[in-house]
């Protein structure tokens, strides 16, 4: 793919350390147990506690008690910071102190994981930060290396989807040419006002930029669709354009856009769109400022091309996979 438009932002999400984490950290911790050790399990408690609550929060389901963390022989004779998430396998949560440079991951835990998360804590163990989430892990682990917490959120949705076999099939692009529309995909005019119409798109120039066929314009093909990101939109309602227009027999340009609708003016702040490669790497992304009325982004791509679009606010996302 051919990349014209690029937005990056940086990382990490600050917790509150419950004092009912606290407490369990320090039964676990007992006094009777080398220094060393201790500490060792109470930083492992406490990151454990802090990721569990906040999947739980994104509502996804876990169970402490299932994990070799939770089991007083494994946590003594092993380093491990293991969640287990119900029904797709065992998160790792690594602990790193701020004075840290590198998080350590034990060998002991480099296998029968599906991912790894970092939290760093300081104490007295009031907050707790998520720096950040990968899938493989080394013995050393640097900050550069992280994905945002979100894309943790996105890995065990996609792993619940696989294993429930629920993979859904990719918006085949070349069939819009044809005038075939999957039935959420409707006309641009559907979803906005008028005065919003005339507005979207208009970055191509003055030319078209009153232009409102959604079907077919010269060669290009526009279609929307409502994005339902559940409680983190209240009071907000977006949807997602995309437009298709063939240059080549080996190259289309693809525009992506977000705009708000039901005559709302602006879009969320920190709302995001993102795109993702045939390999699944980020590819590009954009971001919403205060009183932005539309986040987009633009490349090219080839027949038989797969990509991947997120749209997400607050560890909440949608998901939609397209091949060209």
């Amino acid at each position: 793919m051919v990349n014209s438009t690029s937005q990056t932002k940086s990382f990490s999400l600050t917790l509150p350390v419950t004092q009912k984490t606290r407490r369990i950290a320090r039964e676990f911790a007992s006094a009777k147990l080398p220094l060393l050790k201790a500490e060792q399990i109470q930083l492992n408690t406490i990151a454990v506690c802090v990721v569990n609550d906040y999947l739980q929060m994104m509502g996804i389901s876990t169970d402490l008690e299932a994990s070799d963390s939770w089991h007083p022989v494994v946590r003594l004779c092993s380093n491990v910071a293991d969640l287990e998430v119900t029904g797709v396998g065992r998160l790792e949560c690594r602990p790193m102190k701020a004075d840290w440079q590198t998080c350590y991951v034990p060998p002991e835990v480099w296998e029968d994981r599906i991912g790894y998360v970092v939290v760093q804590l300081d104490e007295p163990f009031r907050e707790a930060t998520v720096l950040g989430f990968i899938q493989t892990a080394t013995e050393e682990l640097l900050i550069s290396q992280l994905q945002a917490p979100e894309e943790m959120l996105a890995h065990l949705h996609q792993l619940s989807q696989s294993s429930a076999g629920a993979v859904p099939t990719p918006v085949n692009l070349s069939q819009w040419l044809l005038h075939m529309f999957e039935s959420s995909w409707q006309p641009v005019e559907a979803l906005l006002a008028p005065a919003q119409t005339n507005l979207a798109f208009s970055f191509r120039g003055t030319d078209d930029a009153g232009e409102i066929d959604s079907y077919h314009t010269e060669g290009r093909v526009r279609r929307a669709k409502v994005i339902d990101l559940g409680v983190q939109l209240s009071g907000y309602s977006i949807a997602l354009f995309l437009e298709i227009e063939p240059k080549s027999a080996q190259k289309t340009d693809i525009l992506l856009q977000v705009h708000p609708t039901d005559n709302q003016t602006y879009l969320p702040p920190l709302l995001q769109l993102k795109v993702f490669d045939e390999t699944g790497m980020i590819f590009l992304e954009a971001q919403a400022r205060r009183a932005d009325n539309y986040i987009q982004l633009k490349f090219s791509g080839k027949p038989g091309e797969h990509f991947s679009v997120k749209v997400s606010l607050g560890g909440v996302s949608m998901t939609e996979r397209f091949v060209i």
